[in-house]
């Protein structure tokens, strides 16, 4: 069994964070993805959203940490601040070989980091955006 620290188990401890970050963002477990990468000697976490409404899937943040729960603790830092850092977009956009335009909304730092995270794993041929606004700060 691996340990952490005073005896914590560390799938324990890893669900436990996964949960924390659920709730704050308010999104069912079924609708977000934690995937895990070894990535320069460090783990890297893309948290990865499931739109139901769309059937497609998009980054919603990627962090590095040094290990597995360290990476969970920073998504956790950043899901309880993001509002407050990051704008918002509106994305319009439509899915190659459909008619329906859709529309997806994303906190990011600037508009090419927005696109990143709705061209997350696909093919940028895959889909085509119309307009990508800068929300006005309420």
């Amino acid at each position: 069994m691996l340990m952490t620290g005073a005896g914590t188990d560390i799938h324990v401890e890893s669900i436990k964070l996964q949960r924390e970050v659920e709730s704050h963002l308010s999104i069912r477990g079924s609708e977000l993805s934690f995937e895990f990468q070894q990535s320069e000697g460090k783990v890297k976490l893309d948290l990865i959203t499931i739109s139901p409404r769309h059937n497609q899937s998009f980054l919603f943040q990627s962090v590095l940490g040094i290990d597995k729960l360290d990476a969970l603790r920073k998504m956790l830092d950043y899901v309880k601040s993001y509002k407050d850092k990051y704008q918002s977009y509106t994305v319009q956009w439509i899915a190659k070989g459909e008619k329906e335009l859709h529309t997806s909304y994303f906190r990011a730092s600037n508009m090419y980091d927005a696109l990143d995270k709705l061209y997350y794993g696909r093919d940028i041929n895959t889909i085509t955006v119309f307009s990508i606004v800068l929300n006005p700060v309420a």
